[in-house]
């Protein structure tokens, strides 16, 4: 069954069922060139609103997986097919499942030197048919970048997990699409973190019942200033509704 793509403000998000999830990877990992993958957060939508470098980037992306529950919600409110929501993390882990079991490759773009090897090594012994076909840190010199793309076009992977350290994030991988052969891009902040037990992920709990920005304002109080662009959000969605109906 073909993926559904639903518009929420005017942003692309894609209703892909966890039964289509696969097939959907695989279709991508056909297509030649590069491809790209946005979580999209309810910050995130609201951003890809405006004319922006990111705004581009999603709009182009080839798969937009919803991961904040006001975004389910909104498109309820407004009438929409209602998508599935993703949690970044176990998807990565998913997405890693499917190239292992199909025999594909990795390159791994981010982090600091000490935390990228040690995702490497535990990503190698849980995914032992996943051949790593590269890897640099993040926080590089600009001088290096030619090189970097250079051994990505070379390399040729399946996927480019990208993770902290690479200032543009989403929009690293779009911009320079033209200089890549056939990958699949993701970014995930926190992938080589979380792979190297350096950080801990959400509890499946929390990230369920939608309260995992109470982590990101623990680490930073100024995080609890969201709640005006999510006020702003909701009386978007009204408008929206009753407007543009």
């Amino acid at each position: 069954m073909a993926i559904e793509r639903i518009k929420v403000l005017g942003v692309p998000v894609d209703v892909c069922t966890p039964e289509d999830f696969e097939n959907e990877i695989l279709e991508l990992l056909a297509r030649p060139g590069a491809k790209q993958i946005v979580f999209l957060s309810v910050w995130g939508l609201l951003k890809a609103r405006g004319k922006n470098n990111f705004a581009e980037c999603v709009q182009n992306a080839d798969l937009v997986l919803p991961v904040s529950k006001s975004i389910l919600r909104g498109a309820a409110f407004l009438q929409k097919k209602v998508p599935t929501r993703y949690n970044p993390f176990p998807t990565v882990i998913n997405l890693m499942t499917i190239l292992d079991n199909h025999f594909k490759t990795l390159y791994l773009l981010g982090g600091q030197k000490k935390v990228l090897q040690k995702a490497q090594g535990n990503v190698r012994k849980t995914f032992p048919n996943l051949n790593i076909v590269g890897r640099y840190v993040g926080y590089y010199p600009r001088a290096m970048e030619d090189n970097i793309i250079q051994a990505i076009y070379k390399a040729s992977p399946s996927m480019v997990l990208i993770s902290d350290g690479i200032k543009e994030k989403e929009c690293w991988s779009f911009n320079r699409r033209n200089r890549f052969s056939n990958s699949i891009f993701v970014y995930y902040r926190d992938a080589f973190e979380i792979f190297s037990e350096h950080k801990k992920r959400i509890k499946e709990s929390t990230f369920d019942k939608g309260l995992e920005i109470w982590n990101e304002i623990i680490r930073n109080p100024f995080k609890v200033f969201l709640i005006f662009p999510y006020m702003y959000y909701k009386l978007l969605l009204v408008w929206y509704r009753v407007l543009k109906k």
